[in-house]
């Protein structure tokens, strides 16, 4: 039996991994770019910080993917001067390609968090979105934001998986795989075809998420690295449910064969528990048992 990754294969196997998720992952995920995208990402910023946030000069994003935080930002006027970092070259070339279609202007760099490739007190906000659970040795790689923070700077990272919440998400997950059949005949839907690739994104996606967290096992690495004003919180709970049983039942399907209906229904009723996860759960629950948690910190001023 073949022991633990290294360190290296890790980044090895997510380079792979998001360059092959590159071109169909804004679809995948339903991420936008207008009004609903820069309201959902208004709205992380805020529970992450506790607060309204400021316009921050200059922005990096570690692992920003396909652009949907730095994007959104910018399109707000959150953010003035923006650049991107992510591991995958496919990544940032999709990336690239949405800033263009947008007419937004942003500067990327294929960069490991453990390395970042920038003069230190360079940013006035470094942050990232499903970024952190994918990096081999999270010290270094806090010791690098803090590095690269300007005094007084912000650290922001929200959508990383929590130890409980991540659990609790497998019931509906194998409830839908059981239902997924059934499911099918009622869609009318056919079952998805096997890829025959070399290698294929579901061959490298066990391997990519090297980190779930405790609430208190998060921020103990912004504190190690020297932040103050460490604050974890969690969202999603309902939602997060209710999504992965979508999302579970749509990938035993061929994609084209999901009705519109579907997935305007699942789109629509992922928002609604979105919102209600905020009004009613999240200001209530302990951040533990959210499927997400978020973490905002303050690196000390000189």
């Amino acid at each position: 039996m073949a022991g633990p990754l290294t360190a290296e294969e890790i980044r090895d196997v997510n380079t792979r991994y998001h360059d092959i998720a590159a071109s169909g992952y804004d679809a995948k995920w339903a991420i936008s770019f207008g009004e609903v995208g820069q309201s959902q990402v208004a709205a992380k910023l805020r529970k992450a910080l506790g607060r309204r946030p400021e316009c921050f000069a200059r922005s990096l994003e570690i692992g920003a993917g396909t652009g949907y935080f730095t994007l959104n930002m910018l399109a707000a006027g959150m953010i003035e001067e923006a650049t991107c970092t992510d591991i995958s070259p496919g990544m940032l070339g999709t990336l690239r390609a949405n800033a263009r279609s947008l007419g937004l202007a942003v500067h990327t760099v294929a960069a490991d968090a453990e390395r970042l490739p920038f003069a230190d007190d360079s940013f006035d906000l470094v942050f990232g979105h499903a970024v952190l659970h994918h990096i081999p040795h999270l010290e270094r790689a806090f010791a690098e934001l803090a590095r690269v923070l300007v005094p007084g700077g912000t650290l922001l990272f929200a959508g990383e998986p929590s130890r409980i919440g991540d659990s609790l998400a497998r019931v509906p997950k194998q409830a839908a795989s059981l239902a997924a059949p059934l499911w099918r005949t009622f869609m009318r839907a056919g079952p998805a075809h096997a890829v025959d690739e070399h290698e294929t994104h579901e061959d490298l996606e066990a391997s990519v998420d090297v980190h779930a967290f405790a609430p208190g096992e998060l921020a103990a690495f912004a504190r190690s690295a020297g932040f103050e004003q460490v604050r974890v919180s969690g969202e999603e709970l309902l939602a997060n449910w209710f999504g992965w049983a979508n999302r579970t039942l749509e990938a035993s399907a061929e994609p084209e064969e999901v009705p519109w209906l579907w997935r305007e229904y699942a789109y629509r009723g992922y928002l609604a528990l979105q919102a209600l996860d905020g009004a009613l759960l999240e200001p209530r629950l302990p951040a533990a048992i959210f499927y997400n948690l978020m973490i905002s910190a303050r690196k000390p001023p000189r």
